[in-house]
């Protein structure tokens, strides 16, 4: 099974997994680490890598963090091994239950990464983008009722 370490600055990926797990209640090795805006990067890492050893079972992992090149992306960095540990940015809760959906599909831990990845990116919208179309069919037909 594939563990998976939420790393991000604050309380946020507490509030992930919260969110994550009132969604699926039956989600297991998810791990949130949140690093404190006070914290040493040594105390830091401790923390990453004890979230790691708790997620891990021995399948690997996914560190999903919340910005590329942030400090707890940064951190993770020293954690990365291939086919073992991967690590994916840009964290939202469509990701994370991509991710989690995949936790015990035998897939490589890359794979499993690549594809949490492909969900995060494809939740992102413009709302208005979305419903430009609604909208003008919605205008259109007004301006024809009498």
């Amino acid at each position: 099974m594939i563990g998976i370490v939420l790393v991000t600055h604050g309380k946020l990926a507490e509030e992930l997994r919260s969110a994550a797990m009132t969604i699926q209640p039956d989600l297991t090795r998810v791990v949130a680490v949140s690093l404190e805006w006070n914290q040493t990067g040594e105390d830091a890492r401790d923390r990453i890598a004890r979230g790691l050893a708790e997620a891990d079972d021995g399948g690997g992992a996914v560190i999903l963090t919340d910005m590329f090149g942030g400090t707890p992306t940064n951190l993770t960095l020293s954690f990365l091994q291939k086919d073992r540990v991967e690590i994916v940015t840009g964290v939202n809760l469509p990701m994370l239950l991509k991710c989690a959906s995949l936790q015990r599909s035998g897939k490589p831990v890359a794979e499993v990464a690549h594809l949490a990845r492909e969900r995060g990116q494809r939740s992102i919208y413009v709302a208005s983008d979305l419903l430009a179309d609604e909208a003008i069919s919605a205008a259109a037909a007004e301006r024809r009722e009498p």
